[in-house]
């Protein structure tokens, strides 16, 4: 005899805000809904959890349909559950944030509910559906703090970079030019990135690049290189 539960259940979903540089501008991947409710409007992707599914592989399998992408930074945001969130009833959603490192092949297809999906400067986001602005807007200062004692932001480069892409990703995030001779003492002082022997070529002198080292203690050697 099935189990009768004493409370009513809600429903879950994921939402997952995914990040990447586009234009030199930290941009969202928003999707604009082709179902009630809010048909029309733009929205953050994602969808109800699966009976048979964890909250993560939900939220990868969200990221994999908007992308094409299998593999990608995530980490789980927060938890939103206000009773009037969402129109249909009840719905709780656990939100994500992925990050999509610069020159990575990117699908942007709209899944089976959605219209179209498109690529949205987080300085220019349209009106969104739900709570979802909210949800960007935490997810941008979650971002940010992170950038400040973490590692991060490598996640947002490619394998290679030169200490000026490097120095332009963490500006694009922070919304500030930050010092070119402090940033790089700093940097380089915290040990987590290593040169390599590659230059890169093009106008001006040729620029060394570099990769984040793997063996890096992350969590520590970036501690507050930026406050």
């Amino acid at each position: 005899m099935p189990y009768i539960y004493a409370h009513p259940r809600p429903a879950v979903t994921v939402d997952v805000v995914i990040f990447t540089i586009r234009e030199n501008c930290l941009s969202v991947l928003l999707i604009q809904r082709g179902e009630a409710p809010f048909a029309g409007m733009w929205a953050l992707p994602g969808g109800f959890v699966r009976i048979d599914e964890s909250l993560e592989e939900a939220a990868l399998r969200e990221l994999e349909e908007e992308t094409g992408l299998e593999k990608a930074y995530l980490e789980q945001l927060y938890t939103y559950g206000d009773p009037g969130r969402d129109p249909r009833g009840r719905v709780i959603t656990v939100a994500y944030f992925a990050l999509i490192s610069t020159g990575v092949p990117i699908r942007t297809e709209g899944g089976d509910d959605a219209a179209q999906a498109c690529w949205f400067p987080v300085d220019a986001l349209p009106e969104l559906a739900f709570d979802h602005s909210e949800i960007v807007r935490y997810a941008i200062r979650r971002l940010r703090y992170k950038l400040e004692y973490t590692a991060v932001g490598f996640e947002l480069l490619p394998e290679e970079f030169t200490l000026s892409e490097l120095q332009n990703t963490y500006e694009i995030i922070l919304g500030e030019k930050l010092d070119k001779r402090n940033f790089r003492r700093r940097i380089l002082q915290a040990g987590i990135i290593e040169p390599t022997p590659h230059m890169r070529t093009g106008e001006g002198r040729p620029a060394r690049l570099y990769r984040y080292r793997e063996d890096a203690v992350a969590e520590v050697k970036a501690r507050r290189l930026f406050p």
